[in-house]
């Protein structure tokens, strides 16, 4: 069994998007995910004349890194045909426990080769690119979503941010003077994880490289959590009321490009 695999055997993803810094992040990527299946429901419906039904029902996911599902089984409950791909067994057992219509496999987001080129209307890349280290294997995992969709589909690619891990695991945790003597901090306080780190922190610098190594246009990058994994006691606190406010803001926001390279998290939203 791989650290990898180690680590998720006993951390909860599920209960991490329920919670509240974490429903943030679910709340934003969703909208975003239903922008996109919205988009190419109206463009089938302009090239063929369809109804939103017949549309709606063509459209095809496939959730690489799925977890234990929080993304797929709600898309496959709102009707989608939705197929995921997880690493870890532990995670697709919870996935394949909870009874949804998700046709679930066990597989590496390097090599989809039980898919055909030109499969899927809409791919998901929201866990693999956490824990690939290396500028080829996250090419490889991109240069693969874009085998699998087709052309004019979309790809979302979530990314765990560079100046993020470096105050909270750096500073706020004191393990920056570590860090920068033992190279997994450069000098100019870039994140170089080394073997046996389970994560890895992009800049989006590195996003645009690795986007123009798989030649992919993107159409735009938010910020799906924006400060609230900064701010987990104080959303903890607020009453409900508050909190949908704050909901409201962060959506308002979290296209802001100067915004985005500080939160936890980044989604790239790109067109095959």
């Amino acid at each position: 069994m791989t650290e990898l695999e180690k680590y998720y055997n006993k951390f909860n993803e599920d209960k991490r998007l329920t919670r509240r810094h974490g429903k943030v992040e679910y709340i934003t990527s969703m909208k975003y995910i239903h922008q996109c299946i919205d988009e190419l429901i109206e463009n089938r419906q302009n090239d063929g004349n369809k109804s939103d039904t017949a549309a709606c029902s063509e459209i095809r996911i496939l959730d690489i890194g799925a977890g234990t599902g929080r993304y797929s089984v709600a898309l496959a409950e709102e009707g989608y045909d939705v197929t995921a791909v997880e690493l870890v067994k532990y995670n697709l057992g919870i996935l394949k426990s909870k009874g949804s219509s998700v046709k679930a496999y066990q597989g590496n987001a390097l090599k989809l080769s039980r898919f055909a080129d030109c499969s899927f209307d809409i791919t998901l890349l929201f866990g693999p690119m956490y824990h690939l280290y290396t500028f080829e294997d996250k090419r490889k995992a991109l240069q693969e979503a874009k085998r699998v969709t087709r052309p004019g589909g979309r790809i979302l690619v979530a990314y765990c941010m560079n100046e993020y891990g470096v105050l909270l695991y750096g500073f706020r945790d004191g393990n920056a003077k570590q860090c920068l003597e033992d190279g997994r901090l450069s000098q100019d306080f870039h994140c170089t994880p080394q073997e046996g780190d389970l994560y890895d922190y992009m800049r989006i610098e590195d996003i645009d490289a690795l986007n123009r190594a798989a030649d992919l246009k993107r159409i735009k990058i938010i910020s799906p959590d924006g400060p609230a994994n900064y701010m987990r006691p104080v959303l903890n606190s607020m009453d409900e009321e508050t909190f949908e406010l704050f909901i409201q803001y962060h959506l308002s926001v979290c296209e802001r490009q100067d915004l985005i390279g500080a939160g936890a998290h980044t989604l790239d939203i790109l067109e095959r």
